[in-house]
């Protein structure tokens, strides 16, 4: 899309001006960096016995260990949410009235509570029920519901995305309703929302780091527990963001390549 039909270009003027607030925003930012640095630096915790224990091969094969935990049940969940999410899709585009209304409750509600509140009734409320579950699906199980409700809206867009052509194609040939989902436009769709779908990993990813409410280890309560321990927080904590942000990063750059792919 042309982005002039979005808005007017800006004029020598208005680009003067926005010149100027970026490098006042550049240079306020600067300021602020440098400023938490020296605190830090005031407080010990730039100093190198700080950082000396992430030399040693216990400590980076505990937070190892953490990482093979967050990936684990990023893999995990999505492995669940996303054909969950697809199914739920198909309900919400489904002709039969009741599947529709159940379907779209679920995506409202699972998209309007909290991540949070649903580790705490998984913590909380369902084993005082008799509903008790592993620490490792405490933390998974919530992550798939909310998680589920966003990808059924990202699979029921790319469906209402697709040109009506390939289902009326479809249902020419004989198919019914299902086998047209099924065998013509889930497919297409999919194809097109890959890169979506890889993107969306990113927010399972850092819905794990919530694992902490459950008393998970994965790699931020690992992190946590490093720093108390060593009496080092905040270099625990930023090694740990280190890793997720080349974790982010790698995920994202996946998702750019299947984009620029699909666009070939």
């Amino acid at each position: 899309m042309n982005e002039d039909l979005l808005f007017d270009a800006p004029g020598p003027r208005a680009r003067r001006r926005i010149r100027i607030a970026t490098a006042l925003s550049l240079v306020a930012l600067a300021g602020l960096l440098y400023l938490a640095i020296r605190q830090f630096a005031d407080h010990g915790q730039l100093a190198a016995d700080q950082w000396r224990m992430f030399t040693s091969w216990p400590i980076i094969n505990f937070l190892l260990g953490g990482i093979g935990q967050t990936l684990l049940v990023t893999a995990v969940a999505a492995a669940i949410a996303v054909p969950l999410g697809g199914l739920i899709a198909l309900l919400r585009l489904s002709l039969n009235r009741p599947l529709r209304a159940l379907a779209r409750g679920y995506t409202e509600l699972f998209r309007a509570v909290p991540l949070l509140l649903l580790l705490y009734v998984f913590l909380f409320a369902l084993p005082r029920a008799g509903l008790t579950f592993p620490v490792f699906w405490q933390l998974v199980i919530p992550i798939v519901l909310g998680n589920a409700a966003v990808l059924a809206e990202i699979f029921r867009a790319g469906v209402l995305a697709l040109d009506r052509g390939q289902s009326e194609a479809a249902y020419s040939l004989g198919m019914t309703y299902w086998q047209a989902m099924a065998w013509v436009v889930i497919p297409q769709a999919v194809r097109r929302l890959v890169p979506t779908l890889v993107s969306q990993l990113v927010r399972l990813l850092k819905d794990s780091t919530l694992g902490y409410v459950v008393s998970y280890l994965e790699l931020l309560h690992k992190a946590q527990v490093l720093g108390e321990y060593y009496h080092s927080v905040l270099p625990s904590f930023l090694v740990a963001a280190a890793c997720y942000v080349v974790i982010n990063t790698a995920l994202s750059g996946i998702a750019n390549r299947l984009e620029r792919r699909r666009r070939a």
